[in-house]
Order: C-alpha cells, then sequence, then structure tokens
C-alpha cells in the first residue's frame, strides 16, 4: 500500500511543474473585452503632496439621487458649483458653473446595520488639472451597525434571538439637491511637481 502512494506521490511531482507552466486564461478578457480599446491610465510620476495649502469647493448635486439602486458605477453625474471660489484674489470658478462627474463605486446597503454608500469621483473643471484635486466623495446611508451590535449581545441570552438582529439592514445613499457637497483644490501641488522635475 505504502508502495502505491509513493509511485502516486511521484507521478504527482513530475507532473505538477508541467501543469503549473500552463498559461493562465482570463475568460473576462477573453470574451467581454477582447473587442474594447482600454485606455492605459495616467501614471502621476512627478508629484509631492507635501503642500498643505487647499482651496474649498461647495457644489451641489443637479438631479437628487433616491438612492443606491438608482444609480450605477461609472453613470455620469453634474454637480453646481455653489459660490464663486477664489485662489490669490481671482475668481477660478465661478458659481453656477456645471461641473460633470462620475459614480466612482457603489455599495448596497448591508446586514448588521451595515450603510449604503456611493462615491463621486471624476469631477472636472475646465481650468483645473485633476491631479490638483481630492477627487472622490463618499455619501453613506444610517449606519444602524451602532445599534444593531449591543442589541444582538443583549439578546445572546435568548438563543437564538440575537442572530436575528443579523437582518437589520443599514440606511440608503442618497443625495438631494439641497446637499452641499465639499471637495478640495491644492494649487500647492503643482508648483512642488514642477519643482521635482527640475531636480
Amino acid at each position: 500500500m505504502n508502495k502505491f502512494f509513493g509511485i502516486l506521490l511521484g507521478i504527482l511531482l513530475l507532473v505538477s511543474p508541467v501543469l503549473a507552466n500552463e498559461p493562465l486564461r482570463d475568460e473576462l478578457v477573453d470574451t467581454v473585452l477582447i473587442n474594447q480599446d482600454c485606455p492605459k491610465p495616467e501614471p502621476n510620476l512627478n508629484y509631492n503632496y507635501e503642500g498643505t495649502e487647499r482651496v474649498e469647493i461647495k457644489m451641489a448635486i443637479v438631479d437628487a439621487i433616491k438612492s443606491e439602486m438608482d444609480v450605477y458605477e461609472n453613470q455620469p453625474v453634474k454637480f453646481r458649483v455653489i459660490n464663486d471660489v477664489h485662489y490669490k484674489g481671482k475668481v477660478i470658478i465661478k458659481r453656477h458653473t456645471i461641473v460633470p462627474a462620475k459614480v466612482a463605486v457603489v455599495i448596497r446597503s448591508g446586514m448588521n446595520g451595515i450603510p449604503a454608500s456611493i462615491v463621486f469621483g471624476n469631477f472636472e473643471f475646465e481650468n483645473i488639472d485633476n491631479k490638483l484635486l481630492s477627487n472622490f466623495y463618499e455619501v453613506r446611508g444610517q449606519d444602524r451597525s451602532l445599534l444593531v451590535f449591543p442589541l444582538k449581545w443583549a439578546l445572546t441570552i435568548l438563543p437564538p434571538s440575537g442572530s436575528l438582529t443579523n437582518f437589520i439592514k443599514g440606511g440608503h445613499a442618497k443625495v438631494k439637491k439641497d446637499r452641499v457637497i465639499k471637495i478640495y483644490y491644492h494649487p500647492t501641488w503643482a508648483n512642488s511637481r514642477q519643482e521635482n522635475t527640475k531636480l
């Protein structure tokens, strides 16, 4: 019997390097992305994010979002600038400017009170380089986990009632037209990048 396992182990050791050298195939690439042109992301090689100066940009969404179920990833959305944005005495973004953006990530609400979340990104301003922006803003629903976890522990003395709290879901992520969102423009990042290229 031991001889049989020894032979089997020897065959596996001889065959495994051959199988390991076989290239892996990505089915998603072979079926869905085969005819699509996917641009390479532009690398930001010359950077120095030590500059702490920042300019606040306040915006509101143009079309309200009732919940995370109404949007999808990469969906275009529009924001409106609420106030003129000034830097060094000049207006760099005028009030009521429409700013295109995209829904970067959508996370559905989960069990145990975990809230839903919508992350907006790719804000595009006419005269501002995207690399100089804190270019993401997250909207979250109501976090009910702070209620769920103490309730779960309190109910553990009555098994399995504590497990029933798993079915309490978190709040939906919604964005009303009057909700002010803030992103930041970092003008000194450009100067530090230029200084790095000179070195």
